[in-house]
């Protein structure tokens, strides 16, 4: 297929997570940036468009302006990706959707429920689609395992656990990261905003379940810190299930833990992303067997999300390029193998944020969806 043309807010000089977009969408060819705001001062932006390669015409001081003339081209951008704080993703995803333009937005949707509900009225009246990058939905062995609880191998599901920990913000720590994610204003929300959604995330796309509840036990360990980094969370699925989150900032040791735990009345799986080309699949009563990214698999296998051989590792990078790779083919009307993180993935992240924030005000309290 012919390369799509991406834009981009955000991720200008020394900005990480937007090197991560960009090498994402560009290791399968399918993409190609050529138009950008990538910084809210415009020296840096035009700076930042020139390492990049963007023309000087299509490197753009703000997003409106972006919005609007990429709109009017005949060579406009298909799709931009917002790779900004979180308080900076509702205007540009509600400009580029009423200009009638692709949105691939980082997670979470917003800061605020607020925001949240504009994107969400925007992305309804909107042709354009709306794509939320929870990157750990394209790892090969992620999509092996919803497959597999798809298909019945784990029988009903039981119990389901995910953690999410890290040692970075165990002091006070001052860098560009820290300071937004640290700052309510900014970020929304500490752990369960930043890491916890993306355990939410990914055990409701394995498991298939709706959450129909959680009680939830948040804590900041760092004294003066405004936001939390630490959070223990009890949730209860429709079906019966019951899951368990524990999403940390502060656990040394910790570098990127997440792990996902799943058991249903046949059998379980457990995956651990740290060690992500490998799945532990048992049957009741049977060996536990060690299931390979690319190697023999249950069903189809996954050497269909995989782009070298058994063995060569995989990980963070080429799972984000699966998204990328599979919001190309959305927007030029291929059908993907499994769904997108979607306005309603989103709407659920906000809603697992703001039902954590509250019920652990309330002790505890339980909150329904």
């Amino acid at each position: 297929m012919t390369p799509l043309r991406l834009g981009m807010v955000g991720g200008g000089q020394g900005a990480f997570i937007g090197g991560v977009h960009r090498f994402a969408a560009r290791l399968d060819g399918k993409w190609t940036l050529v138009a950008g705001a990538l910084s809210s001062d415009p020296e840096r932006a035009a700076a930042s468009a020139a390492d990049l390669g963007i023309a000087p015409d299509r490197a753009y001081a703000n997003y409106e302006e972006m919005a609007k003339s990429e709109a009017a081209r005949t060579d406009g951008i298909n799709a931009v990706a917002i790779v900004t704080p979180n308080h900076m993703h509702a205007g540009p995803a509600i400009a580029f959707l009423n200009a009638g333009i692709h949105v691939i937005c980082d997670k979470p949707l917003a800061a605020t429920q607020k925001d949240a509900g504009m994107i969400k009225a925007a992305a309804n009246v909107s042709k354009a689609k709306f794509i939320l990058t929870h990157n750990y939905t394209g790892y090969p062995l992620i999509r092996q395992a919803r497959e597999m609880v798809e298909r019945g191998d784990l029988g009903r599901l039981r119990v389901i656990q995910a953690e999410y920990t890290q040692d970075w913000l165990t002091n006070d720590t001052q860098n560009k990261q820290a300071d937004w994610r640290t700052d309510p204003k900014r970020a929304g929300a500490g752990a369960i905003g930043d890491i916890g959604t993306h355990a939410f995330n990914l055990l409701s796309f394995v498991a298939g379940l709706e959450t129909e509840a959680l009680s939830a036990e948040l804590h900041s360990f760092v004294e003066g810190r405004q936001v939390d980094d630490n959070a223990h969370i009890l949730l209860r699925f429709n079906g019966g299930a019951r899951g368990m989150i524990w999403a940390s900032q502060v656990a040394v040791g910790r570098e990127n833990g997440l792990s996902l735990r799943i058991y249903g009345e046949k059998g379980s799986i457990e995956w651990y992303q740290e060690n992500p080309n490998k799945m532990k699949f048992t049957k009741f009563g049977s060996a536990t067997q060690i299931l390979t990214r690319g190697g023999p698999g249950i069903g189809h296998g996954t050497d269909r999300w995989a782009r070298i051989p058994p063995g060569h590792p995989e990980g963070y990078l080429e799972g984000f390029a699966n998204l990328y790779s599979d919001a190309a083919d959305l927007i030029s009307g291929i059908e993907t193998e499994v769904p997108l993180p979607d306005i309603n993935a989103a709407l659920d992240g906000m809603w697992f944020i703001s039902a954590c924030q509250k019920s652990s005000a309330n002790d505890g309290a339980w909150c329904q969806k």
